[in-house]
């Protein structure tokens, strides 16, 4: 392992151990079950609107969006981006608040909880099954994380795929069990800044390897 890799690996393990600390931090501002599933309803649009985006297109947007680029050319991948854009936008617009209005009338704290109350289903069936329906969606959702993560370390380091992947899921359910929402929002927070920060980067490295805005005006 050479210089710059140490320097990496030197990063990334401090990076982590803040992300666990984080989540110890906050743990002792949680006093009821409210405030570890929802903040006790604090959190700010900035924070909320950064770790929501965050967690939605850290892996895809730095991993398999340029991977669907790559196998099927730039239109694919466009009009991906695009559908999820809108997507995105509309949920915000039409579902996000509505959902916020009345989940806190009603007193729910899950999904699930809000449709049980806001339907008065004393059965607890369609607690059922849209517990059941996030379960099916959310398990891919969060192993493809679970296995960027090992990818990333594999790639790197050379580290085995499997080992890379359970120990980066261990120290995620850490933080996220200890801190509750609020831990996980604010490490997302943290890591849009750095996505942020690594996409402009990796933008304007490209451009100067090209040859600078220059050189693509001369071919045009």
């Amino acid at each position: 392992m050479n210089t710059t890799d140490i320097i990496i690996l030197g990063t990334i393990i401090a990076y982590l151990v803040g992300m666990v600390l984080v989540g110890i931090g906050f743990s002792r501002k949680n006093e009821n079950v409210g405030d570890f599933y929802l903040g006790g309803r604090k959190l700010g649009p900035l924070v909320t609107a950064m770790s929501a985006e965050a967690s939605d297109m850290s892996s895809w947007l730095l991993m398999g969006l340029p991977g669907v680029a790559y196998l099927t050319g730039g239109a694919e991948a466009g009009w991906t981006a695009i559908g999820l854009a809108v997507g995105t936008y509309l949920n915000w617009l039409i579902v996000a608040k509505r959902l916020r209005v009345y989940s806190q009338h009603c007193g729910a704290i899950t999904i699930p909880d809000f449709f049980s109350q806001r339907y008065k289903d004393k059965s607890k069936v369609l607690m059922g099954v849209s517990a059941l329906i996030i379960l099916i969606f959310f398990v891919p959702y969060t192993a493809s994380g679970f296995s960027a993560c090992g990818k990333l370390f594999s790639s790197l380091f050379g580290w085995d795929y499997h080992i890379a992947m359970i120990v980066s899921a261990i120290i995620i359910i850490s933080y996220t069990c200890t801190g509750g929402f609020l831990a996980a929002s604010t490490t997302d927070l943290i890591q849009s800044i750095v996505m942020t920060v690594a996409l402009i980067s990796i933008v304007v490295f490209g451009i100067s390897s090209a040859g600078g805005l220059r050189q693509g005006h001369r071919q045009c």
